[in-house]
């Protein structure tokens, strides 16, 4: 009986995806660092038993998919290979670079986005469309894009190919940031991969605080606000009034923002108790003074890899102010469509694009203020409030599929706000909006505060921070859902 549950455990299951928020992650990944110590000094076993638990970490989120993450290693390990053979042939190195392209957007392509563009077609043609039943792997946009980046990188002669598959396959699949990011570029990890292990007690400091705050963020505030309140909302709209529906958007920002960010956290955190170093994927982003300002807070791998490879292929601000501006639109729509083959995404990505371009003319043409300007004072505190209203409203086309019921949404807040019910609201909820108001209040807490918590890590030693990591468990015990609540960005 034990050893059926352990071996259904331990097999791919659609319904029970291994996170790093599960019981089952935490026992395997001591079990996993017991090892990886024991190997510390090992690299080329080191490197091999990584991999391989990294594509078991996929296959549980996936099943037998993982085969696509060794399809796009294996080809671009050895295009890049080629390509930087042929560096001196423009002509030849431009053709396998088209090469990676294609296998790597063109499986992108095939799986997220065939049912979406033929159902467009279908649609302009006025054929009856039923969608094909093609499995969504997790993750795929975050490892193809990753392995792109470095396909491009050495392309434009930034980099150059790695010596041996294992470190490419080591950096492509590393569990930590498979599934949903941050996006690591190579240029960051692969000097990483082949030192000797040195964790410092800052970085052993760093990773807890990191996995605490990030195993907070999501299991405490983002699952109980989604499922206790936001969800309700937005899955049956009419049966709420304007003021909750303005709430829920608030609360929506802040369950996605937790969700996403405890992610990334948790990542950074694992990755540091590892040795390894990612770069930060969220910088308080509901601080920001302009959707300028909160594009280079919000999902800093994935708006940076939007910059460098699709706004300035399509030529940045190199052709004048308004190619400048569609470049932007465009660069910000095919954004919104990677996070989701839907028509809403494409609205919330060229929603936000115009918005980018509206703050830019204003500020650059108008204002004649620099690209570094930042409000200070009231006028500061005036332009982080009116960013937060605009961003809260776009994430209604975010977080609604069915347009009809953003519709829905709209005409609530406009007409059927009714102000008097939200005392009433707020009582019933109370919890929901505490936990809310809790997450914004560390969340404009000044960065110092952080440093702090590392510090006090640090003195505490290894006992006090594990601890630390079991009281967090114990009240993510307490307080979860019965069933198991997927990372928002494992969709994507």
């Amino acid at each position: 009986m034990i050893l059926d549950r352990l071996l259904q455990l331990l097999q791919y299951n659609p319904q029970e995806p291994l996170i790093f928020s599960s019981g089952f992650f935490l026992i395997m990944f001591l079990l996993f660092t017991f090892v990886y110590m024991l190997l510390s000094r090992k690299l080329t076993a080191r490197l091999l038993f990584v991999t391989l638990f990294s594509y078991y970490f996929y296959y549980k989120s996936s099943g037998i998919y993982f085969f696509l993450l060794a399809i796009v290693t294996v080809s671009d390990y050895y295009i890049a290979k080629a390509i930087h053979s042929n560096l001196n042939n423009k002509g030849k190195a431009r053709l396998f670079m088209m090469l990676s392209l294609m296998i790597d957007l063109g499986m992108l392509a095939y799986f997220k986005y065939t049912n979406f563009f033929v159902g467009m077609l279908a649609q302009a043609f006025h054929h009856n469309f039923q969608p094909y039943d093609i499995f969504l792997p997790v993750g795929i946009s975050f490892f193809t894009f990753q392995s792109l980046s470095y396909t491009i990188d050495v392309y434009r002669g930034k980099l150059k190919p790695l010596h041996e598959l294992l470190d490419y396959a080591f950096f492509v699949s590393f569990f930590p940031q498979l599934v949903a990011g941050p996006i690591v570029r190579a240029c960051d990890f692969v000097p990483q991969i082949r030192r000797p292990i040195n964790i410092t007690k800052e970085m052993f400091a760093k990773g807890v605080w990191f996995i605490a705050i990030g195993l907070s963020k999501k299991a405490i505030v983002s699952d109980y606000i989604s499922v206790n309140f936001v969800d309700r909302v937005f899955d049956n709209p009419s049966l709420f009034s304007g003021g909750e529906t303005l709430l829920a958007l608030y609360g929506y920002g802040v369950q996605i923002y937790c969700d996403f960010s405890g992610y990334s956290d948790m990542a950074i955190g694992i990755a540091l108790l590892l040795g390894f170093h990612f770069p930060l994927n969220f910088n308080a982003p509901f601080k920001a003074d302009s959707m300028t300002d909160f594009w280079r807070r919000w999902h800093i791998s994935l708006s940076s890899w939007i910059r460098d490879y699709v706004y300035i292929s399509f030529g940045g601000n190199r052709k004048g102010a308004i190619r400048t501006y569609i470049n932007q639109i465009a660069a910000m729509t095919l954004c919104g469509l990677w996070h989701g083959a839907n028509l809403n995404f494409v609205i919330w990505g060229g929603v936000h694009g115009l918005l980018v371009c509206i703050h830019k003319f204003f500020s650059h043409r108008v204002m004649h203020h620099d690209r570094h300007y930042h409000p200070c004072g009231w006028r500061r505190v005036i332009s982080v409030f009116l960013t937060f209203q605009l961003l809260s409203l776009t994430w209604l086309f975010f977080r609604n599929q069915d347009l009809s019921l953003t519709q829905v949404m709209v005409e609530n807040m406009l007409f059927r706000f009714s102000p008097e019910l939200l005392p009433g609201v707020i009582v019933a909820y109370r919890y929901v909006f505490m936990l809310i108001a809790l997450a914004l209040m560390f969340h404009f807490m000044p960065q110092s505060w952080n440093l702090r918590a590392i510090r006090f890590i640090e003195r505490i030693g290894v006992v006090g921070s594990a601890l630390l990591l079991v009281t967090i468990i114990y009240v993510v015990i307490q307080i979860k859902t019965s069933s198991v609540q997927p990372f928002i960005y494992f969709q994507f």
